[in-house]
């Protein structure tokens, strides 16, 4: 949630400011601000709505600043407004931050009994009043950033300038992401690496209680209470182009096409197709590690957990070992039961979801082994697991995910092949025939990008209904249910995923001539009992959008439209049904006119509880 962006150098502060915030858009677009220091003054402009409001604010002025701060707000406390957006000032201190502050109200309380005077409903405000009250007494910049932070309980990221220290830009991290770039003539600070990446690949993560000092003369790292930290510099892989829409109408429709050389990239590397194994280096799990696991828990929130759900299937199946699947936000609230013989997998595609970190540190704490899957190098949970798998899907600007979700599924599957092959229930001819169908995977991909132009004209049938039912069974249900995600975030279109056997007990109460049932109807053991869930919608005069398996005649004639997938391997069908159901969605919110990247309410990482 949120995007602070930051910067001090030898170059004009504000349009470097401007850039990064267009490239942090997507965590949030309630409001956005800058502030700079100009003529040893500092200056904030502020405007409600998206960043193109503030643009045209700056348009006739004439700034030039080589230090500066600038944010784009996910509202959390307080509605969208000017007086709420960021950056917030309080005498000579700026602030900008993203998180909750847990104790903001009493420390309000405290502030207001001394004197002071609020100006918006924020829990940020409180951290600007905090700083200035310290640097009152005395102190300089960082040592009020230190006694501050102190105080408060919570998540955050901030930004912080002081008037009368032009000369350096301190920022600081708890559980929220924060990344320093290096490059030469200038310092970058930013929530996100895709803000800095037309200025530079070289990168410093900053961890929990790590205090952040930019000059002119580099980039220093502290704690709390002032010690040093030394950190070795990153370079990220990434190509900034790869953040940039490349001639698509939008991000999201980029990323959809961008899904076969995502799957290539994850896969790349890691396998052998002589001998069926996989080579997972930085798994962090030796032979007589996995042969000793009893349990597996998966942990994941959003559209990861839908990915959570088709693991389940492929480890079982594959594996042979237990897993339990949980939304992260409920696990650590039910004490679970995990202990040294446990694995638990948290799936993240920012690598900074709150409540997947949150489930992490229980199962640690527990004594359970932590493993992550996670597209963003050097992130949190990249960070404080034990062994992770890289994604390597490139940047995802588009809030609804599309090819991270894929690339989880690929991932995935080679842990499975992973763990079958150590634990000895995978022979290595087994191997080497599920790597070899495997490598079929980005082709068969491709094929179904080349029918949207057919799915975009099915859309235009349905994008005037109000309601969906997806419907699946087995390792496609939780496609059913992340096709409905997709259409609920950027169409506004409510819609339920449901399991195929499940509709007879309620979800069948709903159905008429004014709600569409999208069935997965794959060639697979519960083929016939789906065409019976399908017989029963079309009795009720309900319509039928059936995603089926190639060669499928008897399907056109019990459905109103039909989109064809080729065989597949049982469970890497749920890569194949994502597609037409992305496009679907994608389509869809088009025709009805709504912000495809940018959808209302969300924002791309959910750093806070």
């Amino acid at each position: 949630m949120c995007g602070i962006i930051g910067y001090i150098g030898n170059q004009n502060s504000v349009p470097i400011l401007i850039d990064g915030l267009k490239r942090l858009e997507y965590r949030g677009y309630d409001s956005a601000g800058i502030a700079f220091i100009q003529h040893e003054k500092i200056e904030v402009r502020r405007c409600v709505g998206k960043l193109k409001n503030l643009e045209m604010a700056l348009s006739g002025e004439k700034l030039n600043s080589t230090i500066g701060i600038g944010h784009t707000r996910w509202a959390t406390h307080g509605r969208p407004s000017e007086e709420n957006a960021h950056p917030h000032r309080v005498g000579n201190i700026v602030v900008v931050h993203n998180g909750i502050i847990e104790n903001y109200i009493q420390l309000k309380k405290e502030l207001i009994a001394e004197g002071r005077h609020f100006t918006s409903e924020t829990d940020t405000e409180v951290i600007a009043h905090l700083i200035e009250r310290h640097t009152k007494r005395g102190l300089t910049l960082v040592q009020a950033v230190q006694e501050a932070l102190k105080e408060v309980k919570g998540a955050y990221a901030i930004a912080v300038l002081k008037e009368e220290e032009p000369d350096i830009l301190v920022g600081a991290r708890n559980g929220c992401p924060l990344v320093a770039g290096l490059a030469q003539g200038g310092s970058f600070l930013a929530s996100a690496i895709p803000a800095i990446l037309n200025y530079t690949r070289d990168v410093l993560f900053l961890n929990d209680e790590e205090i952040i000092i930019l000059s002119t003369e580099g980039i220093q790292i502290v704690d709390l209470e002032g010690n040093p930290v030394e950190k070795e510099p990153s370079k990220v892989m990434w190509n900034p182009v790869m953040a940039e829409k490349g001639g698509y109408r939008h991000f999201m429709l980029k990323e959809i096409y961008e899904q076969p050389r995502a799957i290539m990239d994850t896969l790349r590397g890691r396998l052998s197709y002589d001998t069926g194994n996989v080579y997972l280096d930085e798994a962090g799990l030796s032979e007589d590690d996995v042969k000793g696991l009893k349990k597996i828990f998966i942990v994941a929130c959003g559209t990861s957990w839908h990915a959570a759900l088709v693991a389940k299937f492929m480890i079982e199946e594959i594996a042979r070992l237990p897993v339990e699947v949980d939304v992260g936000s409920e696990f650590r609230y039910r004490n679970p039961l995990i202990d040294g013989k446990s694995l638990l997998i948290a799936i993240t595609q920012s690598g900074e979801t709150a409540d997947t970190l949150a489930a992490m540190r229980e199962a640690k704490g527990k004594g359970g082994k932590v493993f992550s899957v996670c597209n963003v190098v050097g992130s949190t949970a990249a960070r404080e697991s034990d062994g992770i798998i890289y994604t390597h899907a490139g940047p995802e600007i588009g809030v609804a995910a599309t090819k991270t979700f894929t690339a989880q599924l690929v991932a995935l599957y080679i842990l499975a092949i992973y763990l079958g092959r150590a634990r000895g229930l995978l022979s290595q001819a087994e191997g080497k025939n599920k790597l070899e169908t495997l490598s079929q995977l980005h082709n068969l991909v491709e094929k179904i990008l080349e029918d949207s132009d057919r799915i975009e004209e099915m859309a235009r049938r349905y994008f005037q209904y109000t309601d969906f039912l997806y419907l699946g069974r087995g390792p496609n249900y939780p496609i059913a249910l992340e096709g409905a995600l997709k259409l609920k975030e950027i169409s506004y279109i409510h819609a339920e995923g449901y399991p195929a056997g499940e509709m007879k007990h309620g979800p069948i109460a709903l159905i008429d001539d004014k709600m569409p049932t999208v069935a997965l109807i794959t060639r697979n053991n519960v083929y016939d009992k789906v065409i019976s869930n399908i017989m029963e919608v079309k009795a009720r005069g309900g319509k039928v959008i059936a995603i089926a398996t190639d060669g499928d005649e008897d399907i056109s004639a019990k459905a109103d439209d039909v989109v064809y997938l080729p065989q597949f391997d049982h469970l890497l069908t749920p890569v194949l049904l994502a597609i037409p159901l992305q496009l679907f969605a994608y389509h869809i919110a088009v025709l009805r006119g709504c912000d495809v990247d940018q959808p209302r309410n969300l924002a791309k990482s959910v750093t806070v509880e």
